[in-house]
């Protein structure tokens, strides 16, 4: 498989470097084409959270499509070295970090600010995407209160997860890949809009 492009923005036509081996599997074209084509123009400044980095391309595409900053993250060592390399290599130094390490236990802390969109693009096989709606589901605070999370998987490892915080709005399926799209449920965006008046009134 080729190397994976930038394909619109500032960075369009931009070849990322790859990982070396079989150890990620590279977003395709059209599969990421149909990703920024749901989100559209809100990507525009908005922030986002790569949980599963690889060579980074959704979340520097994000990048040269206009959003304010990227955090990365990848526990294999080849995909976080080709991740910084690919940082410079599109020069998005300023708007984007990666960190090395178990992004399970990174989701586990406290959450140090919100994101828009958090890209959940796991192994595949292995439930980890379960276990990352979990993980975010008990600490949303990952979140902001109209964003969304985006999970990318085989069909054959989709299932109907039942969580308190967020509910399924959307599901593409494009060949070997589904796309599966959360959002917060009403009422807990009620009650999270709710909490914020009451520290208004309180300071």
């Amino acid at each position: 498989m080729a190397n994976p492009r930038i394909i619109a923005g500032s960075r369009k036509g931009m070849r990322l470097n790859a990982v070396p081996g079989d150890s990620t599997r590279p977003v395709t074209d059209r599969v990421k084409e149909a990703v920024f084509n749901i989100i559209g123009p809100d990507v525009v400044d908005a922030s986002m959270f790569d949980l599963f980095g690889g060579t980074g391309s959704i979340g520097l595409e994000a990048l040269s499509r206009g959003a304010s900053y990227v955090r990365f993250s990848d526990a294999n060592r080849s995909a976080y070295n080709t991740l910084v390399s690919n940082i410079k290599l599109t020069r998005f130094e300023k708007q984007a970090k990666a960190y090395f390490g178990d992004i399970f236990n990174i989701l586990r802390g406290i959450p140090d600010r919100e994101f828009e969109y958090i890209y959940v693009a796991p192994p595949q096989y292995k439930e980890m995407w379960k276990r990352i709606m979990f993980l975010l589901d008990k600490n949303d605070g990952w979140l902001t209160d109209d964003g969304w999370i985006i999970v990318q998987i085989h069909p054959i490892e989709r299932e109907d997860l039942e969580l308190e915080s967020f509910e399924l709005f959307d599901e593409r399926k494009y060949g070997s890949t589904t796309l599966l799209f959360y959002c917060r449920k009403e009422e807990n965006t009620s009650e999270l809009h709710s909490e914020e008046e009451d520290r208004q009134k309180s300071d």
